[in-house]
């Protein structure tokens, strides 16, 4: 398979989580996929495929990085696309806790479409974005309220 097409492939597994998420918030569907953490692993799988030929140097320019190590590696077709899929998979790690936050503190989901895309999108930017959004919601919570329930719980 070509570089190419795992690049779009990483991107390709990872939609439908986030479509589910943006488009079908209250769904129960929604809720049950969303309980697990596991839905990264196929973005994870499209980066391990990038990853294992290229290892050596790959961990030799993150174990002791330099801004020109890093440089040489991103000019790595496969290295650069093994981080887009990494990208990939932490953006929708941190958009599923943000859903699952959101839901559990009530958010409407009007307000959380944009800034689920935004996560997409940039989310360094939009995780700050998304902590001050909660804010007045976690004000509301009763004091005996639980945070987010653990990893593998489901919703339902």
């Amino acid at each position: 398979m070509s570089t190419a097409t795992l690049f779009q492939l990483a991107f390709y597994v990872a939609a439908p989580f986030w479509a589910l998420m943006i488009v079908a918030p209250g769904w129960r569907v929604t809720r049950a996929v969303m309980a697990t953490p596991y839905i990264v692993l196929p973005t994870v799988a499209v980066e391990i495929v990038l990853l294992v030929p290229i290892l050596p140097e790959f961990w030799t320019a993150v174990s002791n990085p330099t801004l020109e190590g890093v440089q040489r590696l991103v000019s790595d077709p496969e290295a650069l696309t093994a981080l887009w899929a990494q990208i990939l998979a932490w953006d929708l790690f941190l958009g599923r806790w943000i859903y699952l936050d959101s839901r559990e503190l009530g958010i409407n989901p009007f307000l959380m479409a944009p800034l689920l895309i935004f996560t997409i999108l940039l989310s360094p930017l939009a995780l700050p974005l998304y902590l001050l959004v909660r804010l007045p919601y976690l004000r509301k919570r009763p004091p005996s309220a639980t945070p987010v329930r653990p990893v593998g719980r489901s919703m339902a």
